[in-house]
């Protein structure tokens, strides 16, 4: 009897010095603590008006996803200079990492790659339509090292990098 009497007088001693060192560290943190940083509280102020049309229901990605590539269309002239322009822009922030300068695939990041990032001025590149293109720059390639960048970059400008590769011409 006098061992689990012993044995619970130590284990809430025990309770009590942790529960001290915790109120201890708690009182002298040398960070901000949860409470004291400002926050909104709900109904603090009144809430914001949704207006009408603020939330899309209809259009954006979801639409891109599901319509079939060979429905999907560029909404610029792949040819125009100023949407290529952009487009290079836009390729040298994103794209050229792993395709490269050269767009070969030999870039520093596409060697630690297997298989290599693809050539794209490639002809199995060149042979894609501008929906399958844009979908395999959006939502990745299944079983490719081509990463979904639908959340990275928006939809206009994966539109502008396509009108730049495009403009590449054929590797000879």
């Amino acid at each position: 009897m006098k061992k689990y009497l012993l044995f619970f007088v130590v284990i809430g001693a025990v309770i009590l010095v942790a529960y001290e060192a915790l109120i201890y560290y708690d009182t002298w943190f040398p960070y901000g603590r949860m409470w004291e940083t400002p926050a909104v509280k709900p109904h603090e102020e009144p809430p914001l008006v949704m207006w009408k049309n603020t939330v899309p229901y209809d259009g954006g990605e979801a639409v891109f996803r599901v319509t079939p590539a060979d429905l999907l269309k560029s909404p610029f002239s792949l040819t125009n200079a100023e949407t290529v322009e952009r487009g290079k822009v836009l390729y040298d922030k994103f794209c050229a990492q792993c395709h490269g300068k050269n767009h070969d695939g030999n870039a520093t990041v596409g060697q630690s790659f297997h298989p290599l990032p693809t050539d794209l001025r490639s002809a199995k590149v060149r042979s894609l339509s501008e929906g399958a293109f844009f979908k395999e720059i959006s939502y990745g390639i299944p079983d490719g090292r081509q990463p979904p960048l639908a959340t990275t970059i928006e939809a206009l400008d994966r539109w502008r990098i396509i009108a730049y590769v495009r403009s590449l011409g054929p590797r000879k």
